[in-house]
């Protein structure tokens, strides 16, 4: 019976002067132990011969083989790090640039940088870079930012993300931004298991969403009112406005002059401004045409006098709808939000709610009139199923004064003398409010 230790280190000593000689019979990889393979292959010009703890079976070298071959590819690719393939290379150091593995942060910094080459060839919005940078910076690089890329575990993630007090929708979006680093990371290692795939999305439940949650007529013209003689004109009309157009917030701070049409009556809707950065696109990525009430309308051209006197002035050098009260455009929401929560805290009548919830009255007004539910979805850029859903309930219960109230509300604005009528006649007014 032939001796099995001599016959493995047979095959060792013969593996290795098969691949010291001109042509490798090999394939590069052969047996350096009973428990490791070693790898022989040329890098920046240097040949370099690491093992891995690898039992050399067949089935484990014909799977090395396959490893060198994406090595090589790699490295043709300039895309090979030593550091991340052979960790345990005992002259690691001796590798130019290769002296320690890749870490989490220089994958986050690489994503980051591809993500940008994406803005800049209008492949992804601004927003969407902006917010992958904040939850990278924010809720990972501290943790595991310095951790060697390779050595994540599940465990550990699935830790880290239970750590952290957040919303439901927050905690699923810090999941999704991570998927997308580490499988941005891991395309350079297709044969090694990504952690995050693993990683699962908390349900979200009916009762988890975001709360419709309308102001009366009575209440809304309440607030506009407080909020005009608290602030002043230039935020009374933002504020007005969106009661009676249901924009949302990130789309009426993108407006500028040229989108509204006084003849016709109609505001055109076509980009958004969100964390400060502008969009050339609207939430869903539809530009729409809205046709506005009379109440709308008589706002709009209010705003254009103030515009025009501050424009007189020197004050205003921009083409925005919609501005501060000295003229600097709004640059994000938080302007017109503190001064919301500062007015709506003083009103006794009313409980607080988000400036969302101007959004959530538009919708729920042009229901309860009567209005046709395609002709609202559209209106207000969200598909037809999502309002019925969302906002239908709203609509039910309603009694005769709510109705005149609310009618009397669009074609009518209170400071002013007598009935509005839109630019283009008192059959727009018949039309909308009917």
């Amino acid at each position: 019976m032939v001796n099995i230790e001599s016959r493995f280190t047979e095959l060792v000593y013969s593996s290795r002067r098969t691949t010291l000689g001109r042509k490798s019979m090999t394939g590069g990889v052969a047996p350096a132990s009973r428990d490791r393979i070693q790898f022989t292959f040329k890098f920046e010009g240097v040949r370099y011969r690491p093992t891995l703890p690898i039992v050399p079976s067949e089935a484990n070298l014909r799977r090395a083989r396959q490893k060198l071959a994406r090595i090589q590819q790699s490295i043709a690719n300039s895309t090979f790090s030593f550091a991340e393939e052979f960790p345990d290379f005992r002259h690691l150091k001796q590798v130019p640039g290769e002296g320690s593995p890749r870490t989490c942060n220089e994958v986050f910094d690489a994503y980051l940088a591809h993500c940008q080459s994406r803005l800049e060839k209008d492949d992804l919005a601004s927003v969407t870079v902006a917010t992958y940078r904040r939850v990278l910076n924010g809720a990972w690089r501290p943790l595991i930012g310095g951790t060697r890329f390779l050595s994540v575990q599940y465990s550990t993630l699935v830790e880290v993300a239970d750590r952290a007090r957040c919303s439901k929708k927050t905690y699923n979006n810090a999941l999704s931004v991570l998927r997308r680093a580490f499988k941005f990371g891991y395309r350079d290692h297709p044969d090694k298991h990504d952690p995050t795939a693993g990683l699962k999305s908390v349900r979200m439940r009916k009762k988890d969403r975001p709360v419709i949650d309308p102001f009366t007529i009575q209440d809304a013209e309440r607030l506009i009112a407080a909020i005009h003689g608290d602030w002043g004109e230039a935020q009374g009309n933002y504020d007005e406005l969106r009661f009676f157009t249901g924009l949302r917030p990130s789309e009426e701070i993108a407006l500028t002059v040229a989108d509204f049409d006084a003849f016709a009556g109609t505001l055109r809707v076509s980009k958004a401004r969100v964390a400060g950065l502008d969009k050339d696109c609207t939430k869903t990525g539809e530009d729409r045409t809205i046709t506005l009430c009379p109440r709308a309308v008589a706002v709009l051209k209010h705003q254009l006098a103030l515009r025009t006197q501050l424009v007189r002035a020197g004050k205003i050098r921009h083409d925005h709808l919609f501005f501060k009260s000295n003229g600097e455009p709004i640059r994000n929401l938080q302007y017109p939000y503190v001064r919301w929560v500062k007015t709506l805290g003083r009103q006794r009548t009313a409980r607080y709610r988000k400036p969302y919830c101007a959004r959530h009255s538009s919708v729920s007004w042009d229901l309860m009139v009567g209005q046709n539910p395609l002709w609202v979805a559209k209106q207000h850029g969200h598909s037809i199923l999502t309002m019925l859903r969302v906002y239908a309930a709203w609509a039910e219960g309603m009694v005769e004064t709510d109705i005149a109230a609310i009618n009397h509300a669009m074609a009518n604005r209170p400071i002013d003398d007598e009935p509005i009528e839109s630019a283009a006649g008192r059959g727009a007014t018949t039309a909308i409010c009917q």
